[in-house]
């Protein structure tokens, strides 16, 4: 279901904020964040699997991937680059895609931004990815999904594979 676009509620009211560290070199982990190689290996929640589709790394440039659940089911996801900063800062639209609504009926938040921020911590990485939603009630159906949780997995995911680098 798509909703009339407008931001509604202060920022902090409409962002997710997850923040955790990594024991690799910050251009590692922005580099198995942007290179589809890496991507497939620990893109999503425990369990899943990600195809890139696109992965156009430039200001306009445009992504396209599809989670893929234990059981199968596809979670297809698409956003636009608005900013990239090496290997410091990525800021991009996160959508979900068409057929999204087929695997998850459910009032989807729309108009997402999504700010992956890469700081060097003595070797180590610390990555703040912030998710700002139009409305407060977006960020809230988000959470209600399990994105809190989604993320915490595959920061999971990637913890692990990086230490495999």
């Amino acid at each position: 279901m798509v909703k009339q676009t407008g931001s509604t509620g202060t920022e902090s009211d409409r962002t997710i904020t997850i923040t955790r560290v990594f024991n690799a070199p910050r251009e590692l982990v922005f580099k198995a964040w942007t290179d589809p190689k890496h991507i497939e290996q620990w893109w999503g929640p425990k369990g899943f699997t990600t195809r890139v589709l696109e992965l156009d790394l430039r200001p306009g440039g445009r992504s396209r991937y599809v989670m893929v659940g234990p059981d199968g089911t596809e979670y297809p996801g698409k956003g636009v680059f608005r900013e990239i900063v090496p290997p410091e800062r990525i800021v991009t639209t996160d959508e979900f895609d068409e057929g999204f609504d087929k695997v998850m009926d459910a009032d989807l938040p729309q108009g997402m931004v999504l700010t992956a921020l890469f700081e060097e911590l003595d070797g180590k990485t610390k990555l703040t990815l912030q998710i700002v939603h139009e409305s407060a009630d977006d960020r809230r159906k988000h959470e209600e999904m399990g994105v809190v949780a989604g993320w915490n997995s595959s920061f999971d995911c990637l913890d692990e594979y990086l230490a495999t680098l």
